[in-house]
């Protein structure tokens, strides 16, 4: 009988396992196929297409250069490769039906694609925004120019973020991807030295007492909801920051950094301190029998032997720093603009997924290009957890040895 009893609970267990792996793969399948459609998607608004007069020898334009047209930063064809001759923006509006009467325009406009045909051959440096509906479709001294698709390159390369702007939305990731790092990377200097004091502390010169009280106040720290630190960040903090440094705001890549390290923190200490404990008794006493003191047993002894360990608890801590939401949301002041300071307004990847994912119409561009921002994020989730199980297995080996 209790041989039936192990073998259900083998099989219940391999089970479990075998349903936990299919459904992490269906997720990591599903999150790549929804993000990858982006690059199926036109780099102009679906529904929507620009035309030129034939005149015009540019048959195609990047989703940057669209913008710089309609922004008026660009105001001549020829800087794109055209002819020399300025550049006309037209945007379809109510006030061009306007200028014609309802027999011109036909009872279901009919006859407005031929209007704004004629618009269109009369202006030779014209660009016009038209909807696909009412686009002049072969009519002479019209062209339409061809739809280009979303590249990677831009995706990756491009410095703006502006997913809903006209008639070319922005999907350059460039800023979040550096926000993401620069806040991750200042919150990991910050919570290192401090996470590896107080790991010192704890194994080496804490008392008994005082370890049992430390110790699960540390790790309880790990169980407090992110929204309150970020609640915590944005009442103390961030008014802090912009004091003291005299900040026009206080909601930087700084306030971040300092809540991520305050919220990586139980994970070093409580690695890097379990990673100490696993010296060997018999090392310190051999150190302490050399002539050795307390001091330069630890940092000679005890810390070389736990460096594996300690560098997982640094991994597992940016890993931490890395995927944080709510918190950074609320600290960082959500600009997407690439960081050149820490004092200035930043926003994260998970940021910018949860900000905006609710608003983002399902299949759209923007719904694939924050469903790519999830591929990037697990690219960078899964390469610091590789990297976590590598060093763990070095410090195995190291002990083998």
């Amino acid at each position: 009988m209790k041989r039936i009893l192990e073998r259900i609970v083998e099989l219940l267990l391999t089970i479990s396992g075998a349903i936990t792996t299919i459904v992490i793969l269906l997720i990591v399948v599903f999150l790549f196929r929804e993000g990858l459609g982006l690059f199926q998607s036109s780099n102009v608004e679906k529904g929507y297409c620009l035309c030129v007069n034939t005149e015009n020898t540019v048959l195609q334009l990047t989703p940057f250069q669209i913008k710089q047209i309609f922004d008026e930063e660009i105001d001549n064809w020829e800087k794109l490769g055209g002819p020399d001759e300025e550049i006309v923006v037209f945007r379809f509006s109510d006030s061009f039906l306007d200028s014609y009467s309802e027999e011109e325009l036909g009872k279901n406009l009919e006859f407005l694609p031929e209007k704004l045909g004629e618009v269109i051959r009369g202006t030779p440096g014209i660009i016009a925004y038209l909807p696909v509906q009412y686009q002049p479709i072969n009519q002479r001294g019209v062209r339409i120019l061809q739809d280009g698709k979303i590249k990677l390159s831009d995706f990756l390369g491009g410095s703006e973020w502006i997913p809903t702007a006209t008639p070319s939305p922005q999907f350059g990731v460039l800023p979040l991807i550096l926000g993401t790092l620069w806040v991750s990377l200042f919150a990991i200097l910050i919570a290192l030295p401090l996470g590896l004091g107080v790991a010192i502390y704890l194994s080496e010169l804490a008392g008994e007492q005082m370890r049992k009280i430390l110790k699960p106040a540390i790790e309880l720290l790990a169980g407090i909801p992110s929204v309150v630190y970020g609640f915590f960040g944005l009442v103390i903090i961030v008014p802090l920051i912009q004091k003291g440094f005299h900040l026009p705001v206080g909601e930087t890549a700084f306030a971040g950094s300092i809540i991520l390290a305050i919220m990586a923190l139980p994970t070093i200490i409580t690695v890097a301190e379990d990673a100490m404990q696993t010296t060997p008794q018999a090392m310190r006493e051999a150190s302490l029998a050399l002539g050795a003191n307390h001091w330069q047993t630890i940092y000679k002894v005890i810390i070389p032997y736990s460096i594996s360990g300690i560098s997982a608890a640094v991994v597992l801590g940016i890993g931490r720093a890395i995927g944080e939401t709510m918190a950074v949301l609320m600290v960082t002041g959500n600009a997407a603009v690439i960081p050149h300071s820490l004092f200035e307004p930043v926003r994260t990847i998970p940021a910018t997924i949860a900000a905006e994912l609710g608003e983002a119409p399902s299949g759209g561009p923007h719904y694939q290009a924050l469903f790519m921002l999830g591929c990037i994020l697990f690219l960078i989730t899964l390469v610091v957890s590789i990297s976590a199980e590598i060093i763990s297995k070095n410090k195995s080996q190291a002990k083998g040895i």
